[in-house]
């Protein structure tokens, strides 16, 4: 009975310790996944305007282990990517995908961002996971250069 009661409670302790494992954002990894994809992506830099009230909050359910994801409409007012920097107007309607994994969610906040957005019919669609990469909020001089090294071809490496 003794043996059972300490088992159950090493089991019990154990549940906190699932945690989420990710990689740091790699804005050169990112590049080349959008660059292999079958998916067409642009990359644009610009302010990101959204309700951050209805971004989900997963804390409450810190033992759920479920998938699942949250379209919130945004827009994002900028430029993407061309050879000479960004320099195309990019003013459009956007979708912010969030995707949850148990208590762990993707989120941003409101403000200027380096994003890979993703063509999804005739709409455009920022990426929000719980290990960060696809979108930089408050973008370095070093990304953007690194994005357009990518983007020209040239050595595609951190900066």
């Amino acid at each position: 009975m003794r043996f059972g009661c300490v088992l159950a409670g090493l089991i019990a302790l154990s549940q906190p310790a699932f945690a989420l494992s990710c990689l740091a954002p790699d804005i050169t990894r990112d590049y080349q996944k959008a660059a292999q994809s079958d998916d067409t992506y642009i990359l644009v830099k610009g302010d990101l305007f959204f309700d951050e009230a209805v971004l989900p909050e997963r804390t409450e359910q810190r033992s759920s282990r479920s998938r699942d994801r949250v379209d919130v409409d945004g827009w994002l007012s900028g430029y993407s990517l061309t050879k000479d920097g960004f320099t195309k107007r990019f003013e459009r309607d956007v979708i912010l995908r969030v995707s949850c994994l148990g208590p762990w969610c993707g989120s941003t906040s409101k403000g200027e961002h380096l994003a890979f957005l993703r063509q999804e019919d005739r709409q455009w669609v920022m990426e929000l996971s719980p290990c960060p990469g696809m979108t930089y909020a408050d973008p370095s001089p070093e990304q953007e250069a690194t994005a357009l090294a990518c983007f020209r071809g040239e050595p595609c490496v951190p900066q």
